[in-house]
């Protein structure tokens, strides 16, 4: 078995979200990936109203990075950051956050048990617009376009609400 120094460099793509202390908890939650990945890139910040549920609004970011790490384990870094900043998971799907980190993308893996791609891709403006700033070129692996297309689609077929921001100028990073 390979050890994690190893395995080649995995691409990630994650999704931050907050709409407690937006800016204090996403700052907190970018510098403890800063601990366990390498090679950050943020989006810009994107806010937009609480889906399924009355709520403030969120703030949400996409991150690119690299990992040694395989999935599990890279699932596990994000559920350790999340409980170190309060989250609390015994509280339904749809409901206020501190902080909610989601893996996205491991590099062009579909595996379903793992939700990758995950399928809120297709469904959130606050997931796709972020991984199409980011990563607008490269192609979902099950739908064979690139996500800036994929948003393009989006903004034709959906509605939705959107606010993006400079992230330098929101989270003072």
């Amino acid at each position: 078995m390979l050890s994690s120094k190893d395995r080649t460099m995995a691409n990630v793509h994650i999704n931050i979200g907050s709409n407690q202390n937006r800016r204090k908890n996403m700052s907190a939650a970018i510098q403890a990936l800063e601990l366990a990945f390498t090679d950050l890139k943020i989006s810009s910040v994107f806010e937009s109203p609480a889906e399924g549920f009355e709520g403030d609004d969120f703030y949400n970011v996409g991150v690119n990075a690299h990992t040694h790490l395989p999935i599990k384990e890279t699932l596990k870094v994000l559920r350790d950051i999340e409980q170190k900043q309060g989250r609390d998971r015994t509280q339904p799907k749809f409901s206020s956050r501190e902080i909610d980190l989601d893996l996205v993308l491991y590099d062009d893996m579909v595996d379903e048990s793992a939700n990758l791609p995950r399928d809120d891709i297709l469904k959130y403006a606050f997931v796709l617009a972020p991984l199409a700033e980011l990563n607008s070129e490269l192609i979902h692996p099950i739908e064979g376009q690139s996500y800036q297309a994929l948003w393009q689609r989006f903004q034709m077929n959906k509605e939705y609400e959107l606010t993006q921001y400079n992230v330098n100028q929101v989270l003072k990073l």
